[in-house]
């Protein structure tokens, strides 16, 4: 209406936007789009007669504004749009118009022409959509380098979108070693000839700024017009970025594994490989120096029996029962079991030198975790290294050698040991005083916790915390005296006097636990504080039981023990009192590892705890644990 056209307020708001494309001198298309109505606010009345000097609304004149609703208006048409018009005008030409003439083609009836405009449209819209939604990267490039399409997966690999993209130079989207190739490509195509197959990178932007460029194989394709010119080129690419990455890293790794088979470097090993069948199929440079048989002596031979023998000939081996030994280590590798470390063995060199090794055994599997061989490395003892190895056989023969006494020795205690509990079952029923039968029940537990002790071979599991504790119920009281006892004999020696200081409740407490083990701490212990108490007229250690008695529920009651050795200073050595508390070492003393097994058996008792308290005048063990009171 605004153009002047007549009668177009008759059309009103049916038909207020047009495009239109030129097919021929005689044929147009138009397309046509309804008006929408739009509301705009102008800054006073835009044809407001009073605004001579051009004044506009501002904050200081007026806060009022005028809105004009402006009709016969339609939608602007998208480049979406746009491109399809275009595209569809360049293939109603070209199916207008013959090889070598302008003359039109014969249309008789004007239906069926609209009805193949509307199917070229629909086959048009329908191309573009494949196109940007297709399923690798593709772009397209006009005749100066400037890029004119983009779809979505090259916007998804490269990290650029697509309003990004367009209009860009190509050669500011390619890395430089692949700018000279993607020129060449388009001077081709512009002279008609397609390309195929051709690797280039692009750069990679947005988030995927930091990571390596895009790797893709091309296909080129011409744009062409009605005139068969070239307008541009197109590429349809192949992401094979990470194919050429796993490409790369296994060049790389096989490089490093050439380097490291065939380096003559002394910190190579010597290393020698068999396939799944048992032939050889690696001999390195060291293995070759360490036997003195060449690689195409050794590969392709079966590894036991032609590289490796019993005979004369290849690696002579020490004797038939290492070949023997080799062969089942090296077949419970290849079956897929455990890998072998430090096997040792020994072969003949060539020149008649015998030679001991180390070998290590690994399997090799494939992709899907398939054993495909063995690879096996060889550790030469240096003569340092064989001396200590020496020596280690000779300390591993004199330990076997001290458990086979150790467990001499218990097994001839046992038959005394079993002769004591006859004879003191004899006198228990033979009709003893009450004294007497004190004295015996103090003996029967004596005679239990020096059992226990010689049955300790489980040193291991004290140290590291988890013996088993025994259960039974005891009297606080005989545990305490049978204690006493044991040391008794100690205190007369040394002339140093024991002064027990005991609650009244004490006599009369039986308890639940391991009363075995408690003996054994609190004697190992007092006897420790009479060892180093000084042998002075009047000097004693003192004996003081401390109990805490807590009810738990109405019928439960759990007793708090506190055991106090004080004895005179200056007390233990600092040595004695570190081999105490820190873990063994070679050359612990006799005392030291008592005193260290003491303390590891206060812990497994319940909140167990032991320590060892230093003073200017006195010295004393101190040791908590709980039991439940019967």
């Amino acid at each position: 209406m605004e153009s002047g056209y007549p009668d177009a307020s008759v059309l009103g708001e049916s038909i207020c936007g047009m495009a239109a494309v030129y097919i021929n001198e005689k044929d147009f298309l138009f397309w046509f789009r309804s008006g929408t109505a739009k509301q705009i606010k102008w800054g006073g009345a835009r044809h407001d007669p009073n605004d001579r000097d051009g004044k506009r609304m501002h904050p200081r004149s007026s806060f009022k504004a005028f809105m004009e609703i402006v009709r016969w208006r339609s939608m602007p048409w998208d480049d979406m749009e746009m491109d399809a018009i275009n595209s569809l005008q360049l293939i109603i030409k070209g199916s207008l118009q013959e090889e070598n003439s302008k003359t039109v083609v014969n249309v008789p009836v004007v239906d069926n022409r609209v009805q193949k405009v509307d199917e070229l449209s629909v086959i048009v819209n329908e191309m573009v959509r494949l196109i940007d939604t297709a399923a690798v990267p593709i772009f397209a490039v006009d005749a100066s380098g400037v890029v004119n399409g983009w779809n979505s997966k090259a916007a998804e690999v490269t990290g650029l979108a697509v309003e990004q993209a367009i209009g860009k130079p190509v050669s500011d989207l390619v890395e430089d070693d692949s700018a000279e190739t993607v020129k060449n490509m388009l001077a081709l195509a512009l002279e008609g000839s397609e390309e195929r197959g051709a690797e280039i990178r692009i750069r990679a932007f947005g988030p995927k700024r930091k990571s390596s460029p895009i790797v893709l194989v091309v296909n080129t394709c011409c744009s062409r017009d009605v005139m068969n010119n070239v307008l541009g080129v197109c590429f349809i690419g192949q992401d094979v970025t990470g194919q050429k990455t796993l490409i790369e890293n296994y060049s790389r790794v096989q490089g490093d594994y050439a380097k490291i088979m065939w380096s003559p470097s002394t910190l190579i090993p010597p290393i020698f490989m068999t396939d799944e069948n048992g032939y050889c199929s690696e001999w390195n440079d060291a293995m070759q120096k360490l036997s003195g048989t060449k690689r195409e002596e050794a590969v392709n031979k079966m590894l036991l029996g032609e590289v490796f023998t019993s005979n004369d000939y290849g690696c002579r081996l020490k004797d038939h029962d290492t070949l023997t030994k080799l062969r089942i280590a090296l077949n419970a590798v290849s079956s897929g079991q455990n890998n072998i470390e430090k096997l040792f063995f020994g072969f003949y060199h060539r020149d008649g030198s015998f030679i001991e090794a180390l070998l290590s055994a690994n399997k090799k599997t494939d992709i899907e975790g398939k054993v495909t061989g063995v690879l096996c490395f060889l550790q030469v003892p240096s003569p340092e290294l064989q001396y200590a190895l020496q020596v280690q056989r000779i300390s591993e023969q004199a330990m076997a050698c001290a458990v086979n006494k150790l467990a001499y020795l218990r097994q001839e205690v046992k038959s005394p040991e079993k002769a004591i509990s006859f004879l003191q079952d004899l006198l228990h029923s033979s009709g003893l005083s009450e004294e007497q039968t004190g004295l015996l029940r103090t003996s029967v537990l004596c005679r239990r916790q020096l059992a226990k002790v010689i049955s300790d071979s489980d040193i291991e599991g004290i140290e590291e915390g988890y013996a088993q504790m025994g259960c039974s119920e005891f009297s606080l009281e005989e545990s305490l005296e049978a204690v006493v006892k044991q040391v008794m004999e100690l205190s007369i020696e040394r002339k140093v006097q024991i002064i027990c200081d005991y609650p009244q409740e004490v006599s009369s407490m039986r308890l639940y636990g391991d009363s075995l083990r408690l003996q054994q701490i609190l004697s190992e212990t007092l006897s420790s504080s009479l060892r180093f108490t000084p042998a002075l007229k009047g000097s004693c250690v003192s004996f003081k039981v401390i109990a805490r008695i807590e009810a738990i529920g109405k019928r439960m009651k759990r007793v708090e023990l506190e055991f106090r050795i004080i004895h005179p200073a200056p007390g233990l050595p600092e040595d004695l009192v570190r081999e105490m508390f820190q873990p063994l070492r070679k050359g612990t003393s006799r005392e030291g590892l008592g005193l260290h097994i003491t303390q590891k058996l206060v812990k497994l008792v319940e909140s167990g705890t032991l320590r060892y308290l230093r003073e200017s005048e006195m010295s004393a063990f101190v040791i908590l644990a709980e039991f439940p009171l019967i």
